[in-house]
């Protein structure tokens, strides 16, 4: 039988193709072809409530994200089934997200963000920021957005799409600081580099020292002149806010905040200092939820090609942002 990633390589392959055939479904065109494979996968064994509509090629109802993504994913499974596998003898396919991926036989994930490009995922690893999605991902950029604000009939498009490795699911910005340092950063210590990508994880960019934290890390193997002039830099930021914050009637940030990083300019060992100071961030504001790398997180990490392409933050979910992604595509 042939192996889910040759199946993977013949959708990356197709994806122009796939993507015409999906549009035309979603304008309500020849969707009786795929009414069975649709029956088959519906809820309980029936067709989805939303059928006739799409068949008939009228507004489509309960015109929520969440009702998209599914009308997305199951239409997608009528074209993968009847036109870009219908040469190769695989069993029926389904949509299960419930085993960890969208499309189990193809270990295929299935993402369908509108034009503000951002989707929201379920949260189990803080490491997933760096080390990316176990599965490839199909990213289906649709127009759910503008279509919503359109007079009836409203009908979905799919209007950029992507395939993604499983590692490139992951946040750009932050994996080129980890690549910038791992190997370097590794072979000085390996404790300490765990420590890096412990921070890089579990990092808020919108706390003012984890940010300067995250500054320090982009010149973590520079000359000790520069990493100082880099600590200037963020002291006079630092100094900067408080005064604006006082002039707004606000509270200024603690110097506490401050101190980690000015005690770096005087120390004679940068690196570790650097790399201290980011995990006593994370213990300060995580406390125990920050874990250490695990050994197949740190496996991973020390595998992976570190080639995030999107941004990626999380609060109670995920929030993968395609933004990089697609406004890189021509």
């Amino acid at each position: 039988m042939i192996s889910s990633s040759e199946l993977r390589a013949v959708v990356k392959e197709q994806l122009p193709e796939l993507v015409e055939q999906l549009n035309q479904y979603l304008r309500g065109e020849n969707v009786a072809e795929i009414k069975d494979i649709l029956n088959r996968v519906g809820r309980g064994g029936k067709l989805p409530h939303w059928y006739d509509l799409l068949a008939s090629g009228q507004s489509m109802p309960n015109l929520d994200g969440k009702t998209i993504g599914s009308v997305i994913e199951m239409t997608l499974l009528g074209v993968l089934e009847k036109h870009t596998l219908a040469g190769f003898d695989i069993p029926p396919l389904d949509v299960n997200p419930a085993k960890g991926v969208d499309i189990p036989l193809l270990d295929l994930g299935v993402k369908s963000p509108s034009e503000n490009y951002c989707t929201s995922e379920p949260f189990f690893s803080a490491y997933e920021r760096i080390l990316g999605n176990e599965s490839a991902a199909l990213i289906l950029l649709t127009d759910y957005q503008t279509a919503k604000k359109n007079p009836p009939p409203i009908r979905i498009q799919i209007i950029k799409a992507a395939y993604l490795e499983g590692s490139e699911i992951a946040d750009k910005n932050l994996c080129a600081i980890a690549r910038q340092n791992k190997e370097q950063l590794f072979h000085q210590s390996e404790a300490l580099c765990k420590k890096m990508l412990q921070f890089l994880c579990h990092l808020n960019q919108q706390n003012w020292r984890a940010n300067a934290l995250l500054k320090l890390l982009k010149v973590l193997f520079a000359s000790p002149e520069k990493i100082n002039a880099e600590v200037d830099k963020l002291e006079s930021d630092f100094q900067a806010k408080a005064k604006k914050a006082l002039q707004q009637g606000t509270e200024p940030l603690p110097l506490s905040e401050l101190e980690p990083i000015l005690s770096i300019k005087d120390s004679n060992t940068k690196v570790p200092s650097i790399i201290n100071a980011c995990s006593d961030w994370v213990i300060d504001n995580h406390k125990d939820f920050a874990r250490l790398p695990n050994d197949n997180e740190w496996q991973r990490f020390l595998k992976s090609p570190l080639n995030g392409k999107i941004g990626l933050s999380f609060a109670l979910q995920w929030r993968y942002n395609f933004g990089n992604l697609f406004k890189s595509m021509v």
